[in-house]
């Protein structure tokens, strides 16, 4: 059961996923199109790890080793989404910004398709590489640090 209070298992989680999100935007920027312009992403997306790490691999401990690392895959997936929505979202607020939307639902739709846009860039081995061993070595280390701190 999830439990309000922190506990060292959903540190541990904050941090691997921090370090994880950190790795897939190194590889994510590698791979834009324009990878000069990447901007903070790689700080963005630590942040966004920390909080996914913290509140969907936190909550997942407890249940046995195997079922950790198939919940680290899982939080390394959705890190990667987030990360993602997250770009998105920072360059609509930018356009956003520019007045280059007529109306709300425009900027709204153009979330969505900048993320299908930008997607393309997650298509590369090192990406998928950091999602399958960062999101299992997570998970094994959170689960770890949930049996030893408890």
């Amino acid at each position: 059961m999830a439990t309000p209070m922190p506990t060292g298992a959903k540190l541990m989680a904050a941090v691997c996923f921090a370090v994880v999100g950190w790795v897939l935007a190194n590889y994510y920027a590698v791979n834009m199109p324009d990878a000069t312009a990447a901007g903070p992403i790689r700080e963005g997306a630590a942040i966004v790890g920390a909080l996914v790490g913290w509140s969907v691999m936190g909550n997942s401990v407890g249940k046995g080793y195997v079922e950790a690392a198939g919940a680290g895959i899982k939080t390394a997936v959705v890190l990667a989404v987030m990360a993602l929505f997250v770009l998105a979202m920072a360059e609509m607020l930018d356009n956003s910004v520019k007045m280059r939307y007529e109306d709300a639902m425009e900027a709204v739709l153009d979330v969505f398709q900048t993320m299908a846009k930008r997607s393309h860039a997650l298509l590369s081995m090192g990406v998928f590489g950091t999602v399958l061993f960062g999101g299992i070595l997570g998970g094994l280390l959170t689960e770890n640090a949930g049996r030893r701190w408890k």
